[in-house]
């Protein structure tokens, strides 16, 4: 149950952080674009170095490759009906601002799934496992979170109505959370599954969402700078959690 309360708190500390840094702050235009690298580095890092390799150790090779292919197909059609993570968004979608909302909104709620699926999926096979994906993902969660309220707020020009928005959508992780641990807390059957299709969605997310916005020809070496110390401070969660939980 500690574990549990633990993957809670992470789950709502790190995108309320990044939604109160983004709409407080404001960062500048190379600090938004290089935080969807970082935010991409560690993503990847979760699927390739975690989530890949422990859904291999419960499944075989062809259902992982299946269900990797499962989820990458699920949220590329998904990703066909709304924005991408983009800051410049409000730019792009003026003449309907209450639909840029709308379909923004939704973007970011689906785009908590599959992290909570994980985090679930995780804490079902062991406490470390899941702490270690969750404390990741919190700290993924901060640069994406400032990234995608900045262009919240462009379009309704409200702080507060942009951090309770962002607030809301964090329901969606908690509930692929919930329902991925309690599901498989019951039968560790189907993890393997579970862990394959949430890498599928994440890869997706990162290689045609957040890297390709996070604008490499103008910003390349802050985007560098970003994604490799998303890789290193992984590295570090992954050494930290084995020796703290």
């Amino acid at each position: 149950m500690k574990a549990v309360i633990l993957i809670i708190i992470l789950i709502f500390a790190g995108q309320i952080l990044g939604s109160l840094i983004g709409v407080i702050f404001k960062p500048s235009r190379k600090i938004l674009h290089s935080s969807l690298a970082f935010a991409a580095s560690i993503m990847i890092s979760i699927s390739l170095f975690q989530l890949i390799p422990q859904s291999h150790e419960l499944i075989s090779a062809i259902p992982l490759l299946l269900f990797f292919f499962i989820g990458f197909i699920f949220i590329f059609f998904i990703d066909k009906l709304i924005p991408h993570i983009n800051p410049e968004l409000s730019k792009k979608e003026k003449p309907s601002v209450k639909k840029s909302i709308f379909m923004l909104v939704i973007g970011m709620a689906i785009h908590n799934i599959p992290e909570g699926l994980a985090e679930g999926s995780g804490l079902a096979l062991s406490s470390t496992f899941g702490i270690g994906i969750a404390l990741a993902l919190a700290i993924h969660d901060i640069p994406e979170n400032i990234a995608t309220i900045i262009p919240l707020y462009n379009l309704n020009k409200s702080r507060i109505k942009s951090f309770l928005i962002t607030t809301v959508t964090i329901l969606f992780e908690l509930f692929g959370f919930l329902v991925a641990y309690y599901l498989l807390e019951v039968s560790h059957k189907f993890i393997g599954i579970f862990l394959a299709f949430a890498a599928g969605v994440m890869i997706y997310i990162s290689s045609e969402e957040l890297l390709p916005n996070s604008n490499f020809k103008r910003y390349f070496k802050a985007d560098i700078t970003a994604l490799i110390l998303g890789f290193l401070i992984f590295i570090l969660i992954v050494i930290s959690t084995m020796l703290f939980f």
